[in-house]
């Protein structure tokens, strides 16, 4: 599956914590299986980051945590 060619009639949604900064990701509404695809909300079009299911439960996890240092 390409992600970028098959998720553009996606429904996507901006994330809950983003804080109206214009900072802001969206995810599509419907889980893709194995991958989570995000993008820009201020450029859609740009193009997507396409994440696996562990990372990005890791980067999750981290984020919750608070943990401001994620990998570096």
């Amino acid at each position: 599956m390409s992600a970028q060619r098959d998720l553009p009639i996606a429904e996507w949604r901006k994330s809950t914590y983003s804080g109206g900064g214009g900072g802001c990701i969206e995810v599509p509404v419907d889980k893709v299986p194995r991958i989570m695809p995000v993008r820009d909300s201020k450029d859609p079009g740009r193009g997507l980051l396409v994440f696996g299911d562990t990372a990005w439960s890791c980067f999750v996890t981290a984020v919750i945590a608070g943990n401001g240092n994620l990998g570096a």
